[in-house]
């Protein structure tokens, strides 16, 4: 099992509005029933432990319907979605349960992070990505006198979150879950595995989470894909979440990547990539990124001050 960064936000659109396709059944081996197919757009799979093909069937098409579900509230590129409406309007009234509940741990965490993790850069990005598909553009990016200007629209605590009502104070703002929403859609399959009455789970939707055991009474097992090739392996009890600078670039060059900074306007440094062992794949998804924008000593820091978080910082290759 391979865990990396397979973003929301960009696979999404690659997906073209497709939630969630399968693409191979559950097939049975060594006490486990394994399914492999595309969430999101991207590859995900699931592991579970001491079930009948026909059980295992079953539960594997209720994933199936809940991701697409989850997708309808927090999907970018389905024109229906809660988050598409939200990022229209500015304000969204009567928003899902799972939109407010995301947003409101993302606000969380750009609290604890001082800004790091920000949920409202998606302006930021759209202007990257624009300028990038312009012909002729600009090989040392988009003007520094537009990159200001809409970075008057980022800031986390100009978001206010109730569960009536979402609402910008400014006009213009617009919110990605790009580094958050893969890692709640894992922990969501896996609480509805574990409700389900399982306790030996291992599930990959974008982010890695593991339930219980492997059958063989050991530790799951994962090992950490690097850009381009897997890095180490380790035992996974929790979640496990890697963010990358150079996992995917606006410019052909490869200087821009798609991890941006809101307090710099700029790409991440790079190449450098970080991976989080936390108890959920939420919280490993946000602080991956986090610490990718943070000094190394601070996200150290807050590592140790967080507990329960393991940091494994990596050079990206």
């Amino acid at each position: 099992m391979r865990a990396d960064r397979r973003r929301f936000l960009t696979i999404a659109a690659a997906a073209s509005g497709a939630a969630l396709l399968p693409s191979s059944r559950v097939l049975a081996g060594d006490g486990i029933r394994r399914w492999q197919g595309t969430a999101l757009g991207a590859d995900a799979s699931l592991q579970l432990v001491g079930l009948s093909e026909r059980m295992a069937d079953r539960l594997v098409e209720r994933c199936l319907q809940e991701v697409t579900r989850l997708e309808r509230a927090l999907s970018l590129f389905r024109p229906d979605s809660a988050l598409v409406q939200l990022n229209h309007k500015g304000r969204l009234d009567a928003p899902p349960a799972d939109l407010v509940r995301v947003m409101q741990e993302a606000v969380t965490y750009g609290h604890l992070t001082d800004g790091a993790f920000d949920i409202t850069t998606q302006p930021l990005w759209t202007l990257y990505a624009e300028h990038f598909a312009t012909n002729g553009a600009d090989a040392a990016g988009p003007p520094v006198s537009a990159v200001a200007a809409v970075q008057a629209l980022i800031d986390f605590r100009a978001v206010e979150v109730e569960p009536s009502r979402i609402t910008f104070a400014r006009p213009g703002m617009a919110v990605t879950l790009n580094g958050i929403a893969q890692g709640y859609i894992t922990d969501r399959i896996a609480e509805l595995l574990l409700n389900e009455g399982l306790s030996d789970v291992l599930v990959d939707m974008g982010e890695v989470r593991a339930l219980g055991r492997h059958p063989a009474g050991r530790p799951w097992r994962v090992s950490i894909r690097q850009v381009n090739n897997d890095g180490p392996s380790l035992d996974l009890t929790g979640a496990l979440a890697t963010s990358a600078t150079n996992g995917t670039c606006f410019d052909p060059g490869g200087r821009f990547g798609h991890i941006l900074d809101p307090r710099s306007g700029r790409p991440a440094p790079g190449p450098r990539q970080v991976s989080v062992r936390a108890g959920t794949a939420s919280r490993a998804d946000a602080l991956s990124t986090a610490f990718l924008l943070m000094p190394p000593s601070a996200a150290a820091g807050l590592a140790g001050q967080l507990g329960g978080i393991t940091l494994i910082p990596q050079a990206a290759v």
